[in-house]
């Protein structure tokens, strides 16, 4: 029997000791993408740090790519970590799963090697396949590509055959639905072609239709599993702004596409299509958290787990803001032909990956920690609970600060580098040496270290929270009638 305030894996069913194993190194990656963004950071303000050792370039690829992979494990690991609960029966294929998870680790760990120490001499087909694909963002080459695409595969198999031997519930239907589109986008970026209109569009079906739509809505999906189990909100209510979001998302995403297209050569109709529809995708998502803060007043606004929701009511309004806000702010064409490459993107970048998917994984993190340790009491009054309210605080703090700091600098670049100097070399470099940007640009750096001082209090906490607590959590989900909970048929045969 195991006690409660002590970390115990047989606490867990068989998919959440794998997504735990998923939530580990996707911590250990994303204290990689801070220490590689400090660095970065850095030598934006002194040029000559490690030159020629570790250079920007290189700190600025590990520190993208680091981002993107942490997060990707920490939506696998949250999609394993809810299947057994929603399914209603055990993972089907869980071997497989575990044997891909430790390829798909292995292999991350070859390609960031080869990104540290093997970054020189001219790009070949050779190097494309083995040490960098040239492309921004997903740089990774392209041996690591046909891996995830065959990890997502398993994925999609051990979710797919779980789910239709249990119970498919709505929240299953989007998941099953969304690890398709998942794994087939990806396969946009992996071919070339000679015209370079050409390639940058389907390029920009991986970086946006694959991170902004597909990752949306397993963030959604994730979300109402996640508002269930902190509030004990009614399935019919998450799952209604589940759905409406996969019609936005696929609808409104697929068009909002468009302003990745304004000045890469396709028609101009793209202008008005892709400013309009881009600024909708993550509307349905903050109405699910509002609408189930509301209905979570039948229990009087208890909650199980006080770190999850604060995450998850973080995630809501950082993705609101970040995508969405900040998103739209550049994406009509008459702006972002000013705005377009300047720290407005970084800007955005930064408070929209922080908002939409860091946040949530975060929270995921917290229900692991919570049922790990016997399910232990994680609401008002616990031992040292000031670190994970301090730890949210400063990386609230440190984004949103460096998110403002990098929009004056972008304001900087817009005004003087396109408007003034007709994007010209000269402007570029009046811009990059005026005082507002180089100010910007050190605000940016003490925002930074605040980040990752909550990064390091986060760490901890999650290693320290519910350590010698004894109180047991209450289960609100379990505790309401099922048919009111879920409103749909009984699991099927185990």
């Amino acid at each position: 029997m195991s006690t409660v305030g002590v970390i115990n894996l047989d606490n867990l069913n068989g998919g959440q000791r794998l997504a735990v194993k998923y939530f580990t190194v996707a911590v250990v990656l994303f204290a990689a993408q801070i220490l590689f963004g400090m660095l970065a950071g850095l030598q934006y303000l002194y040029p000559d740090l490690l030159r020629g050792v570790l250079d920007f370039n290189v700190n600025r690829m590990v520190h993208i790519n680091a981002m993107v992979v942490w997060m990707l494990y920490g939506f696998i690991g949250a999609i394993y970590w809810l299947l057994e609960d929603e399914s209603g029966t055990e993972v089907v294929g869980l071997r497989l799963g575990e044997i891909g998870f430790y390829i798909l680790t292995a292999a991350v760990t070859v390609v960031v090697l080869v990104f540290l120490l093997v970054q020189w001499g001219p790009g070949t087909d050779t190097t494309l396949w083995f040490i960098n694909e040239g492309r921004e963002y997903i740089e990774a080459p392209r041996w690591a590509d046909i891996g995830i695409v065959a990890v997502l595969l398993v994925f999609f198999y051990n979710v797919a055959a779980t789910f239709m031997k249990g119970r498919f519930t709505g929240i299953g239907g989007v998941i099953v639905l969304d690890l398709v589109a998942l794994a087939g986008l990806y396969l946009a970026g992996m071919f070339y072609t000679t015209n370079i209109s050409l390639d940058q569009y389907w390029w920009w079906w991986v970086i946006h239709l694959w991170v902004e739509a597909t990752w949306e809505v397993l963030v959604g999906a994730i979300m109402a599993y996640g508002l269930m189990r902190t509030l004990g909100v009614r399935r019919k209510i998450v799952t209604t702004w589940l759905y409406i979001e996969v019609a936005l998302m696929f609808g409104a995403g697929i068009l909002g596409l468009g302003h990745h297209y304004f000045w890469i050569g396709t028609p101009q109709y793209w202008f008005g299509i892709g400013g309009l529809f881009s600024a909708l995708e993550p509307v349905p998502l903050v109405a699910m958290v509002v609408h189930a803060v509301y209905d979570s007043g039948v229990h009087k606004m208890k909650n199980s787990n006080h770190p999850a929701l604060a995450w998850l009511i973080a995630h809501a309004f950082g993705n609101f803001f970040g995508a969405g806000v900040w998103g739209f702010m550049h994406t009509l064409p008459q702006i972002n032909l000013y705005t377009h490459g300047t720290q407005w993107s970084a800007s955005h970048g930064h408070l929209a990956f922080f908002g939409a998917y860091a946040t949530i994984n975060i929270a995921f993190f917290y229900f692991a920690i919570q049922k790990a340790r016997g399910n232990v009491w994680m609401s008002g009054g616990m031992p040292g609970d000031w670190r994970w309210k301090w730890s949210l605080a400063l990386l609230n703090i440190g984004v949103w600060g460096m998110t403002i700091a990098m929009l004056v600098a972008g304001y900087d670049q817009s005004q003087i580098e396109r408007a003034i100097n007709g994007s010209s070399w000269m402007g570029y470099f009046a811009a990059q040496s005026n005082v507002w940007f180089v100010q910007a640009m050190n605000w940016r750096m003490v925002f930074g270290w605040i980040t990752a001082a909550g990064t390091v209090l986060l760490i901890w906490d999650l290693m320290a929270l519910g350590r010698g607590e004894t109180r047991k959590a209450p289960v609100y989900l379990d505790e309401i009638e099922p048919d009111r909970v879920s409103g749909e048929p009984a699991p099927g045969p185990a």
